[in-house]
């Protein structure tokens, strides 16, 4: 009998198994191999000599010829040897995992970087990369990094700051399955787009695949389920329907692009996308079931580093609900109405102004199941809103300006975004969450959430309802964290998730959601994150639902570069101060103002029909394209932008882009104030523009504000600058300062450290603003 120790019996066994694992994947032995010998010489286990010799020894001892061919025979052996000796049956697979991935990398990395290779064939080898399980052991990173970079530029984006960054959180089998949730046409190739992107890139900075994950954020955050219909639909869809001249619709007048954009969804309406693509809506359709969808525009400048573009391109609610076919034609509609933006006049004349005009714009639609749920008819989330990591609106010395702020909003996120009526956001400084900008129960009523914006199942519509008509609709465990009671003089929050407060006594205010929630200690850790990997300030949409927070987009911050100090003059005649006012948002010095423009509030609030009032909101349009290259400011009452033409006049972007300070007055008869608009869209306009927005009070006994000086100009030049508006004189006032007042210029200085501002006449300055 041979007597074979047991611990060397176990030896060979591990060995023979070692092998055989090996010869199951014959065209990968010398890789698997060549593996293993660098884990054992990296370990230490082994010496680059040592091992040289052992192989010289055995072949000597072995009698065998001093080849190339014995050598490497008696190598493959000693390998097997010490490998099966050294590592566990898990990492030997990991090594043969290794070799796998690395066989399908290279094809992969070949596929790839060639030049025509389609969408189709470079799915084909992601797809048979990701099919290896993923294992212990990595391919080098940096031979990872230039393949991902390669997959980020073809299927996400080619914008080279956010391939910079996602390059190092997206990792090979992040796209893969991004690719799983995509759609595209066989004939176009096309990207996810900006919106997409950002929101990829935020959820894999804050989850990575392959870094620890922090438990509070695995536990709390998620992005919707999300489907990505790429660029080249809509590319096709132009090519389909003959809609090329489209593409030249950008170098006309801006006259021109309004007029036509009138006509445009008449076009779109008949228009039709290819059979193929239609039957592919249907199938993604009927996959999903009736879930209220939001289609959102995901164009390929869009969200850009430096370029947001904050609410110019549309977004579309669908509520999914009823037959297939039904469906099926309302998400077709959508589609259309997302696309149809790229061509609307904001986006165009927006681009114009940031010297984009000649990039190839494209639109890809980001489609994302709604975050909620059904309430009655209806179906909202909780919460949602937006939040940005730097803070400038900081209405108590205690507020941190890094750890960031939030608007937010009770229902769909649309309100936080947009001016809207006299209802207000939640204003939330994360650095102080329990902290508010009111302070008596009267002004924390009259600065609250009144309309909430929902999905009606019923009618298929965004609606907006009152808090009281939803409140008997939501259940008192979900109204615990959105409302408050207010008794007298006296706001109070539900001490129980069971107790009910009256809908005619009820006040939007998150109080419970803030105190009594992860919710703005998650908000703040992912706003510091996310800055810190952007190494820029960001902002975020977010909805907040059944203790999970939903993050719907991550893009970088406009912010301005603010002056470190203002230091307001302190020797100026009370003669000519023109306004002062003490809400600030942030430092600025705008000097050497040459015109002012005035739409009178009280001239404006005596009209009575709407279609007047809007008329005004194109007049200052015009004066504002008269004023190009001038240096002016505009007034006006109210909000700017509001959609509410009651509250103040309604503008675009393009109506204001060339002002250099945009102010807001308020008297109190009017029962109207200015909200503060930091973090909606047109409030990200005015910093990307270089606009400085201004809050003046006439009607607070602690400020100045010479009525005077804007509504009785001693010459008003609304009929030089626009002959064709002379008519509107009565409301709209133009000034030219220095012709008025004896060559003075109007300086306007903003302190927000000590949140003070002044607007003065003065000689002209050496700088300017």
């Amino acid at each position: 009998m041979i007597n074979v120790p047991s611990e060397q019996l176990i030896g060979l066994i591990r060995t023979y198994r070692l092998q055989q694992r090996i010869m199951a994947h014959p065209n990968l032995a010398e890789s698997i191999r060549s593996l293993l010998i660098r884990s054992l010489l990296e370990r230490g286990i082994v010496s680059p000599s040592w091992f040289e010799r052992m192989v010289q020894d055995a072949v000597r001892a072995l009698n065998l010829a001093d080849d190339a061919e014995h050598r490497r025979e008696v190598s493959d052996a000693l390998t097997d040897i010490l490998s099966a000796h050294a590592f566990s049956e898990k990492e030997i697979q990991d090594h043969i995992r290794l070799a796998q991935k690395l066989e399908k990398f290279h094809i992969l990395n070949r596929v790839v970087n060639t030049e025509g290779a389609t969408s189709k064939q470079i799915k084909k080898a992601l797809k048979d990369f990701c099919a290896v399980p993923q294992g212990d052991l990595s391919i080098p990173p940096s031979e990872a990094e230039g393949v991902r970079v390669a997959l980020i530029s073809h299927f996400i984006s080619n914008q080279l700051p956010f391939v910079g960054i996602a390059k190092k959180h997206i990792t090979i089998r992040d796209i893969d399955e991004m690719v799983d949730h995509a759609y595209w046409n066989p004939r176009r190739s096309g990207k996810v787009g900006g919106k997409a992107a950002g929101m990829l890139l935020a959820y894999k900075i804050l989850l990575p695949r392959l870094a620890p994950k922090d438990p509070e954020l695995e536990q709390f955050l998620r992005i919707p389920e999300s489907y990505y219909f790429n660029s080249g639909i809509f590319s096709d869809f132009i090519d389909y329907n003959n809609l090329h001249w489209f593409h030249s619709q950008k170098y006309k007048t801006r006259e021109v692009i309004e007029e036509e954009y009138k006509h445009i969804s008449e076009l779109f309406a008949r228009a039709a996308f290819p059979p193929d693509m239609v039957a592919m809506f249907r199938r993604f359709l009927e996959r999903l079931g009736e879930w209220p969808l939001i289609l959102r525009s995901s164009s390929l400048l869009e969200d850009n580093f430096g370029h947001a573009f904050s609410g110019k391109y549309d977004s579309v609610f669908l509520a999914n609900r009823g037959p297939l076919e039904k469906r099926l034609e309302e998400f077709i509609w959508g589609l259309k109405r997302v696309h149809m933006s790229t061509y609307a006049p904001a986006p165009i004349l927006y681009r114009r102004d940031h010297n984009l005009l000649d990039f190839d714009e494209k639109m890809s639609v980001l489609v994302q199941k709604v975050v909620g749920a059904q309430y009655g008819d209806y179906f909202f989330p909780l919460a949602s809103g937006v939040a940005f990591s730097r803070n400038t609106y900081r209405w108590s010395p205690k507020i941190r300006e890094e750890d960031g702020m939030a608007r937010l909003v009770f229902g769909l996120g649309t309100r936080a975004v947009e001016r809207v009526g006299q209802d207000y956001p939640r204003l939330v400084a994360l650095s102080h969450p329990d902290m508010r900008p009111e302070v008596s129960a009267r002004h924390i009523v009259k600065y609250s959430q009144r309309l909430v914006d929902v999905i009606n199942l019923r009618s298929g519509r965004v609606e907006t309802v009152s808090v009281c008509d939803l409140l008997p609709h939501l259940p008192p465990d979900a109204a615990y964290w959105v409302v408050s009671g207010v008794d007298d003089d006296h706001v109070w929050s539900p001490l129980y998730k069971n107790q009910v407060v009256s809908p005619d006594t009820a006040v939007v205010t998150f109080d419970n959601l803030l105190r009594r929630s992860p919710f703005a200690g998650l908000l703040r850790k992912i706003l510091r994150r996310l800055e810190e990997a952007y190494d820029h300030p960001v902002d975020v949409e977010f909805a907040w639902h059944e203790d999970r927070l939903f993050l719907l987009q991550c893009r970088t911050l406009a912010v301005r570069e603010e002056l470190a100090q203002v230091d307001i003059p302190t020797d100026i005649p009370e003669e000519r101060i023109v306004f002062t006012n003490s809400k600030v948002l942030f430092n600025a010095v705008v000097c050497n103002l040459d015109y002012v423009v005035y739409v009178d509030p009280k001239a404006y609030g005596r009209l009575r029909d709407l279609s007047v009032k809007a008329a005004v909101g194109r007049v200052v349009g015009r004066i504002n394209r008269a004023l190009q290259g001038k240096r002016y400011a505009l007034f006006g009452p109210g909000r700017w932008g509001t959609n509410d033409l009651h509250l103040g006049v309604r503008v675009g972007y393009e109506d204001i882009n060339h002002a250099l300070v945009l102010g807001e007055i308020a008297f109190e008869s009017e029962g109207v104030t200015p909200e503060v608009s930091f973090g909606t869209h047109f409030f990200s306009d005015l910093v990307e523009a270089r606009i400085v927005p201004v809050a003046v009070f006439p009607d607070d006994p602690q400020e100045v504000f010479r009525e005077e000086f804007f509504a009785a100009p001693p010459h008003n030049l609304v009929g030089e600058i626009c002959p064709e508006e002379a008519q509107w004189e009565t409301v709209i006032k133009i000034v030219r300062v220095p012709e008025a007042y004896a060559w003075l210029k109007l300086h306007v200085y903003q302190d927000a450290h000590r949140q003070r501002g002044i607007g003065f006449l003065g000689p002209e300055q050496p700088r300017g603003g």
